[in-house]
This record gives structure tokens, C-alpha cells and sequence, in this order.
């Protein structure tokens, strides 16, 4: 049974969707006037992840993220640029979608719809609110009419009294200042579309409440997004979609934490003022990053990290939780995702098998009767409690898609199959060939391995991690001559500890480490990596 946190009732609850074995997500996506900076990623990764769980569950999932193309951001940007709106929205688009094929994430997106492909679908959404005596006309402008509708504040949990209107220049044309805009009306050489109220353009709140209704009906499953949008946005789509429809916008809404500077890097963000709490906006905000606090352009960071280590990075704790942003901590996770790529490649000198074409289980039913017939056929020879490792992966993930748990997980399972691999001296020729009889057959030790690496790919699929293989690095030095040197490096080291002058051995490795040139020794020789 799989249980999520909604912001809604503040409270875990078993997952039911709407439809038998369908499911619909809508998440916010970005206003697309800047480049992406690793902000962008956090939301579409966790939900991204959240559908391949949902699918590998057996359902059928249909994913939205939405593109907001028309906004005061975008025009300001387009007039500093002296170039078109729709020429700025085009190009930091195409940037964002790169940035979401390079973590594993655009192929999972059903849906990018933009709002300048759903302006009609908007002014008759507004129109409906206007009929139904839910929204106004002002002055060439319409507002949706907060006391009109009795659960406003049902989704952030606050009374009027505890909100401040949206304000602004227009704030003499609202009814009360706690109306928000559906339509604006259009300034002089402003881009903006006909409507039965004049020229103008959307309100930043209502693209939503149409685009989701559009695509995945006037109810769906889960909404996700930033925790920096229960309030006043998701509040706001809840009070425009409810009004007008007469039914529940969404079963499950989902919020991800912040993500947050590190005390290591203030110009990402600022300095921390006081320590960030799960589900406390206010303590995120304060060191939430964002384009206006300096944060750098993805592109670039996918120039100094994997996409892959930046996924794992954020996958890293519990979707909930602020996420503590620096260098230093991705470096950190990184080497943490290193020994998942050393043992495919010790995997592969054992077996001759790629790691990353194993046979993995796609759905968990198919994964529950594979784990069935390993444990079956060859109990004694398996990974110490293979299924416990699974079941307790799953268990994670059951619990409101925990990956954080989930990936510690991963690391048990890890550490398991290279003891066994230790334990059973694999690495060494002798033994490679080696059966060790059961009650019912003799089986090949590399067999269990495999069953064992099989799993391990399975679970990690879940998460879109280990489906294709790492870039080999350059090794700036892989070149002939540095060869050579690492080889006279590790002939040194090998008589030194021949000779029991470990000093001399522990300060090779330990300098080596230092210019980041890892060694681990094998039985048949020590290998090198940077």
C-alpha cells in the first residue's frame, strides 16, 4: 500500500486514484525568461521519479509539467533584450527541456503545454467564473472574487486575517484586496491577446486551473510543486478550479522541500540565517535559491557534474526535506555513486556480464516473481537476504516515495553483494568456475551475482538511476605517460608492502588521494581511478 503526505489534510493517507490504474500528475513548471539553475531540477526529478514509481507499480501515468511563456518576467526580460517575448520564451524553453534530457527526465513528461497555446481556453474558463458570480470585471481587468468562495485557505491552513493581498498599482480596482487577477488588461506595446474585457493577458494564477483541467480532467490525482506555491498559487488554483467546477481540483497535493544554499557557497544564495524545517515554508524561503539570488545556469553545472550524480544528489534525502545545496555536498554524494559504477565494472570482469543490460524487473509484480524463483532454486547461495533488501527498498518508497531511505537501501544491498563477492574469493581465476552443490543442483557461484546485481539494477530503475552506463573520464592523464608513471606508482607501492614498510605505501596512497586518484586493491592488483 502506498501512502503520500497531502498538504491538504496535513496528514499521510493511503494513495487511491481516481480512475482504477490511472493516474494523472500536474506540476508547476518554470516561467521561462532566464536559463535553468539547478532550482528547476528538483521538481521535475521528484515527481519524474514518483511516476516511475507509480508506473513500476502497475500503473498508467500520465505526467504534465507546464510552461509559462507569458508573464511580467518574460516581458521585461524581452524589452531589456529588445527582442520578441515569444524569441526569449522560445529560447529558455529549449534550454530547459536540454537541462530535463540530461537528467533522465523530458521522455517521462507526457505534457509541456504553454499558456500562449491555451489563451482561448483561458478567457472561457474566466468567462465561466464570471457567469457563475465567482469573478469581476474592473476596468479592462477580472478578478476572482475571494469571498465568493467559503474554503479559501483550506490548502496553506489560513484565515483571511492571516494573508496580505496581492497589492500592487490595481489593488483600487478590486472588490477586496484579497482578489487575485484572471486577466489584465494590457499596457502600450504590451504582447496581448483579444477578449471580451479587452486587450490583455493571463493572470499568473489561472493557466494552471486550465491547462490541468485540459489535459487531465476537473479532477485529478496529484499536484506537485514547490513548497514556495501552496500559498498564494495552489491556493488560488484550488479557488478558481473548485468554483467553477463544483468538485475537488486534486485527491493529493504533493510539496517538495526548498532547495537551500549552504553556509560553504554564499553567492548561490545568500548567507544561512536559521536552520530550514521540512514543511516550513517560511525557515525555506529564507535561503531558498533562485535566479535573483545568484544561482548559475545548469548548463554550466552539467559542465562540472554528471546529470546522473545530480540526481542522485537530489534524490538523496526525502522529497520533503529542504535540500542543503553546495558543491561540496554533490562532490560528497558523488563519490557515494562511485562505488555503484566500481562494482559494475568488477561485476563485469566476474560474470562477463554488462551491469547495464541486465534482464531487470520493469513492474513490481514481475519483480516479485523473479525474487520468488531466486530464492526458491537457490537459497544458499544468494545474497544474504536478497528479498529483505527489496522488500525493504519498497518499503521506503511505499511510504511517501522516500528515496532518501530508498537509496541507503541501495548502499545495504551494495556493500552485501561485495562481500559476497569478497567471501567467495570471485575475483580469482581459480574459483571463477567454481559450483558449490544444493539440495537439488550444483550452481555456478557467479549465478547468485548475477540474481543479486539483477536486483540491484531493478530498484535503481525505479529511480532513474543506472540505465545507461558513465561516461568514461578523460582522466587528463589517461594518456601513455601518466599510465606509465600510476604503474611505477603501484610497483613502488606493492615492494614497500612487501617489505612491510607501510609508511612508505600509506603515504602513496594517501597523496594520491589527494590530487583525487583513488586505489582499491583486488586480488589480482591494485586498480586506479580518478
Amino acid at each position: 500500500m502506498i501512502r503520500v503526505y497531502n498538504t491538504l489534510s496535513k496528514s499521510k493517507e493511503e494513495f487511491k486514484s481516481v480512475k482504477p490504474g490511472e493516474v494523472g500528475i500536474y506540476l508547476c513548471g518554470p516561467t521561462v525568461y532566464k536559463p535553468s539553475h539547478i532550482g528547476h531540477m528538483v521538481g521535475p526529478v521528484i515527481f519524474d521519479t514518483i511516476k516511475r514509481y507509480l508506473s513500476y507499480n502497475g500503473y498508467r501515468v500520465n505526467f504534465v509539467i507546464n510552461i509559462t511563456d507569458v508573464d511580467d518576467k518574460l516581458i521585461a526580460e524581452a524589452n531589456a533584450r529588445k527582442i520578441p517575448m515569444d524569441a526569449v520564451a522560445t529560447e529558455m524553453t529549449d534550454d530547459y527541456l536540454r537541462n530535463l534530457e540530461a537528467m533522465n527526465v523530458k521522455d517521462s513528461v507526457n505534457h509541456f503545454p504553454k499558456v500562449s497555446e491555451h489563451i482561448g481556453n483561458i478567457i472561457k474558463f474566466t468567462q465561466d467564473l464570471i457567469d457563475k458570480g465567482a469573478a469581476y470585471e474592473s476596468e479592462g481587468d477580472v478578478y476572482f472574487n475571494v469571498g465568493k468562495f467559503s474554503e479559501y485557505g483550506k490548502l496553506s491552513h489560513r484565515s483571511l486575517e492571516q494573508m496580505t493581498g496581492e497589492g500592487g498599482s490595481t489593488v483600487e480596482r478590486k472588490q477586496t484586496p484579497f482578489d487575485f487577477a484572471l486577466w489584465k488588461s494590457a499596457k502600450p506595446d504590451e504582447p496581448a491577446w483579444d477578449s471580451p474585457w479587452g486587450k490583455g493577458r493571463p493572470g499568473w494564477h489561472i493557466e494552471c486551473s486550465v491547462m490541468s483541467r485540459e489535459l487531465l480532467g476537473e479532477t485529478f490525482d496529484i499536484h506537485g510543486g514547490g513548497l514556495d506555491l501552496v500559498f498564494p498559487h495552489h491556493e488560488n488554483e484550488i479557488a478558481q478550479s473548485e468554483a467553477r467546477h463544483g468538485k475537488p481540483m486534486c485527491y493529493y497535493w504533493l510539496h517538495n522541500g526548498l532547495m537551500q544554499a549552504s553556509s560553504e557557497i554564499g553567492k548561490v544564495g545568500g548567507r544561512k540565517t536559521r536552520t530550514a524545517e521540512e514543511g516550513n515554508i517560511e525557515s525555506q524561503e529564507t535561503d531558498k535559491i533562485s535566479k535573483s539570488k545568484g544561482a548559475g545556469a545548469f548548463c554550466n553545472m552539467l559542465k562540472q557534474f554528471e546529470a546522473e550524480t545530480i540526481r542522485f544528489f537530489l534524490l538523496s534525502s526525502h522529497y520533503r526535506r529542504p535540500i542543503d545545496f553546495s558543491v561540496e555536498r554533490i562532490e560528497e554524494v558523488g563519490k557515494g555513486l562511485e562505488t555503484f559504477y566500481r562494482f559494475a565494472k568488477r561485476f563485469e570482469k566476474i560474470t562477463g556480464r554488462n551491469f547495464y543490460y541486465l534482464p531487470a524487473a520493469v513492474s513490481r509484480t514481475e519483480g516479485d516473481q523473479m525474487i520468488g524463483k531466486t530464492t526458491s532454486s537457490i537459497p544458499e547461495l544468494d545474497v544474504p537476504e536478497l528479498a529483505g533488501y527489496r522488500a525493504k527498498f519498497l518499503e521506503s518508497m511505499d511510504d511517501d516515495f522516500n528515496t532518501g531511505g530508498a537509496i541507503g537501501v541501495l548502499f545495504d544491498l551494495l556493500r552485501a553483494l561485495n562481500k559476497y563477492i569478497d567471501d567467495h574469493k570471485l575475483e580469482t581465476e581459480t574459483v571463477k568456475t567454481e559450483t558449490v552443490k544444493t539440495e537439488t543442483k550444483n550452481v555456478d557461484l557467479r549465478t547468485s551475482l548475477i540474481h543479486g546485481a539483477t536486483v540491484l539494477r531493478e530498484l535503481g530503475l525505479t529511480l532513474g538511476l543506472f540505465h545507461k552506463p558513465p561516461k568514461e573520464k578523460s582522466n587528463a592523464g589517461s594518456d601513455e605517460l601518466v599510465n606509465k608513471l600510476m604503474g611505477l606508482l603501484l610497483d613502488l607501492r606493492t615492494v614497500a608492502r612487501k617489505n612491510k614498510d607501510f609508511a612508505t605505501a600509506d603515504k602513496i596512497r594517501k597523496d594520491l588521494a589527494d590530487f583525487g586518484v583513488t586505489l582499491e586493491d583486488r586480488p589480482e592488483g591494485t586498480e586506479w581511478s580518478i
